[in-house]
């Protein structure tokens, strides 16, 4: 196992527990007790932990993997469903993307539909016309796509967050507010029958919400597993979603719960 390997799954048994024993680690990932010792040093010295005697605690309650360490996992998941919602966003269609590995996915997905060869082009007499027009607060996001010529990339302005690449703030919201969306994806932490749809970020969230009160259509994306998951920054109600995209692995009572709440839920 790389070190790469190892952090990242350090950091998922510390946000899915709070906290880390160095011999529970150790055993968990068949690894001498000395090397966890050495990576969760290296952790904290990047500010993604805090050592404690034995072993390391997350920084707060709502502990939030960065990006990059949060890709690899479900990969497989929200690279179908990202091919799912490619196929739901109409060709001229203006899209906003909130930041996430799942709405990377979906980005990637757009660009591979929109150079695709004669079905991503607009049969249009304008054929400079962009086959999207994707916003986005996702520094990430937008610099995958602001090469590809068939899509228009507008980028909102804002305050960067290093853990997802998102931009938030008066800025973001300044720029949402003069945009007219025809579809919102949003990437979600957490989705609850009662509560609506959720992140970690208080300021993450309200950027989501702007999102969805822009777009003509909201779609959730999001894996099984973060179904029935609470976080701490409630985006919006069941009720502002028109369309849920998951992994087949979505419990049954939920997806009835979900339709029941008026949601179109597709798996994959």
């Amino acid at each position: 196992m790389s070190k790469h390997e190892r952090w990242s799954r350090l950091l998922e048994l510390l946000a899915a527990e709070g906290r880390l024993e160095v011999e529970d680690a150790a055993t968990t990932l068949e690894v001498s007790p000395a090397t966890i010792r050495r990576d969760l040093d290296e952790l904290a010295e990047q500010q993604m932990l805090v050592r404690t005697r034995g072993g390391a605690i997350a920084h707060g309650v709502a502990y939030e993997l960065p990006l990059r360490y949060k890709s690899s996992r479900h990969a497989s998941e929200k690279q179908r469903i990202a091919a799912a919602v490619a196929e739901l966003i109409g060709e001229g269609d203006v899209v906003g993307l909130n930041g996430g590995t799942t709405t990377t996915e979906v980005a990637r997905a757009l660009a591979l539909r929109a150079g695709g060869s004669g079905g991503g082009r607009r049969e249009s007499s304008d054929a400079s016309a962009p086959s999207f027009t994707v916003v986005t607060n996702a520094l990430n996001i937008a610099g995958e796509l602001a090469v590809r010529p068939q899509i228009k990339i507008v980028v909102t302005g804002g305050v960067a967050r290093p853990q997802t690449y998102e931009l938030v703030g008066p800025l973001t919201v300044g720029v949402l507010n003069e945009v007219v969306l025809d579809v919102a994806v949003l990437g979600v932490d957490g989705v609850d029958p009662q509560l609506g749809v959720m992140t970690h970020q208080e300021d993450e969230a309200s950027i989501s919400r702007l999102f969805a009160e822009r777009a003509r259509r909201v779609i959730v994306v999001t894996d099984s597993s973060k179904m029935g998951r609470r976080a701490f920054a409630r985006i919006c109600g069941l009720d502002r979603i028109d369309v849920l995209v998951t992994d087949s692995a979505l419990p049954s009572d939920m997806a009835a719960r979900l339709t029941e709440a008026g949601i179109k839920v597709h798996t994959v």
